[in-house]
C-alpha cells in the first residue's frame, strides 16, 4: 500500500471524530481542538514536509487528494488542513536553521500575507508589529508566516527598484493575540480570525527576502520543490472540491427519497433533477480531471529536473480558477434540486453552497486571475505578482 492510500485510510479512520465536530467548528468559528489534534496525529499536516524533518514529500496530486477527501466530510477540517499544508511550500526561502525551528514533524504553520506586517531591525533579529486578516487555522498554530516590510526610523526601507524591502518571517504562535472577528457567511469553521503582533521579537534566521527563489534550503533539493509556490495555491481548492462531490453525494440521497410538495413523481424520476445532477457531477469531474492533469504534468517535469515555465504557471493557475468556479456551479445546482430541502438546517445544502462561494472569492484564485492568464496566452507581461515566484 502506499503512502497516499495510507494516508487517505487514516482520513477514514478519522471520519468519525470530524463528523462529530463539524456543527461545533461552524458555531463557533473555528476547528475543533480535537479534529487539529486528530489530524496531527495521522500525520495529515505533514503531507508536503520534507522527508528529512519527518514529513511525506508528497507529490502534488496526492496533496491535493487527502485534502479533497477531508473536506468531503467537513469544509472545515478540509480548509485548516490545505492551509497548514500550503505553508510548508514556503519553507525553502528560510536557511536551514529556521526551517529545522518552524516546520518540525509536530509543526502547524498557518499565516496570511496581506497586509504585510513591520519589521524593525533590532539586535539579533527583528521586532515584527501589525495586523493581518482572514489567518484560517489561527487557534491551532505553531507558527505564523507572513510578509513584514522592513522598517528604518519609521520609514518603509526600499530596493533598488524603489519597492518596499519584503521579507517572508516565521513568527512563534506565542506571540500572536487572536482577534475572534471572523463572522461571515460561509466557511466559518474555519477560523481565519485575524492575527496581531506587537512589538514580537524574531531571530534574524527566521526572516528571507522574499524574491524569486534560486537556492532552497538543504531539506528542499526534491522534485516538489521545484514547484515552488504553485502546490499552495492548488491547495485552496482542494477543499473546494471535497464540498462538491459531497454536495452531490447528499443531493443523490434525497432524490432517491423526496416526493416535491404538490407533487405524485419523486425526484428520482423528475427529467429536471436528473438532467441538472448529471451536469453538476460533469462539472466537478471534468475541472477536477483538469487541474490534476495539469499538476502532475508540471510534477513529471520537475521530477526530471527541469524548473516550472511562465507558460506551465498560466496553465495550472487557469486549471485552479477554472475549477473553483465549476464546483461554485455545481453546488449551485445541487442547491436548485434541492428545493426547499435547502434551506433546512437538518441537511447541508445551505453549508455547501455558502461555503464553495466564499472559497471562490478568495484573492490568489478568484475569476479575475482570468485575466493574468489571459495575459500569458497572449505574450503581455501578467499582472498578477505571483508569477515571479
Amino acid at each position: 500500500m502506499s503512502i497516499t492510500d495510507t494516508l487517505l485510510r487514516s482520513v477514514r479512520d478519522i471520519e468519525p471524530i470530524i463528523r462529530q465536530y463539524a456543527s461545533e467548528a461552524e458555531r463557533d468559528c473555528k476547528l475543533s481542538s480535537a479534529v487539529a489534534r486528530a489530524m496531527q496525529e495521522a500525520g495529515l499536516y505533514r503531507l508536503w514536509r520534507p522527508i528529512t524533518l519527518g514529513g511525506f514529500e508528497l507529490d502534488p496530486v496526492s496533496g491535493l487528494r487527502i485534502i479533497e477527501a477531508v473536506a468531503r466530510i467537513d469544509s472545515a477540517a478540509g480548509w485548516n488542513l490545505q492551509i497548514a499544508v500550503a505553508h510548508d511550500m514556503f519553507a525553502p526561502w528560510f536557511s536551514d536553521r529556521a526551517s529545522a525551528e518552524i516546520f518540525h514533524a509536530d509543526a502547524i504553520p498557518v499565516g496570511a500575507f496581506n497586509p504585510p506586517r513591520q519589521a524593525v531591525p533590532t539586535d539579533g533579529g527583528y521586532r515584527i508589529s501589525g495586523r493581518t486578516s482572514y489567518v484560517s487555522g489561527a487557534h491551532h498554530a505553531t507558527a505564523f508566516i507572513g510578509f513584514a516590510h522592513i522598517l528604518d526610523d519609521g520609514q518603509i526601507r526600499l530596493d533598488a527598484n524603489g519597492l518596499p524591502e519584503t521579507r517572508i518571517i516565521a513568527v512563534p504562535a506565542s506571540e500572536a493575540c487572536i482577534i475572534d472577528n471572523w463572522n461571515t457567511m460561509g466557511m466559518r469553521g474555519s477560523g481565519s480570525h485575524d492575527v496581531e503582533f506587537v512589538d514580537a521579537f524574531i531571530p534574524e534566521h527566521c526572516a528571507a527576502p522574499w524574491v524569486p527563489l534560486e537556492t532552497p534550503g538543504a531539506a528542499y533539493v526534491g522534485p516538489l520543490y521545484r514547484l515552488t509556490i504553485w502546490p499552495a495555491l492548488a491547495a485552496l481548492v482542494a477543499p473546494a472540491l471535497g464540498i462538491a462531490r459531497a454536495a452531490i453525494d447528499e443531493a443523490i440521497v434525497l432524490l432517491n427519497a423526496k416526493t416535491p410538495a404538490f407533487g405524485n413523481k419523486t425526484l428520482k424520476n423528475s427529467a429536471v433533477a436528473q438532467a441538472q445532477l448529471a451536469t453538476a457531477e460533469g462539472k466537478l469531474g471534468a475541472s477536477r480531471a483538469f487541474l490534476f492533469e495539469t499538476f502532475e504534468e508540471a510534477w513529471q517535469c520537475a521530477s526530471a529536473g527541469q524548473s516550472i515555465t511562465l507558460a506551465a504557471k498560466g496553465r495550472m493557475q487557469l486549471a485552479m480558477t477554472h475549477a473553483v468556479q465549476e464546483c461554485a456551479k455545481a453546488v449551485g445546482l445541487i442547491q436548485e434540486i434541492a428545493g426547499a430541502s435547502a434551506i433546512r438546517e437538518e441537511y447541508q445544502f445551505a453549508q455547501h453552497f455558502r461555503d464553495v462561494h466564499v472559497i471562490a472569492q478568495h484573492g490568489f484564485i478568484n475569476a479575475a486571475k482570468l485575466e493574468s492568464v489571459g495575459q500569458i496566452l497572449l505574450g503581455v507581461e501578467p499582472e498578477w505578482p505571483f508569477f515571479q515566484y
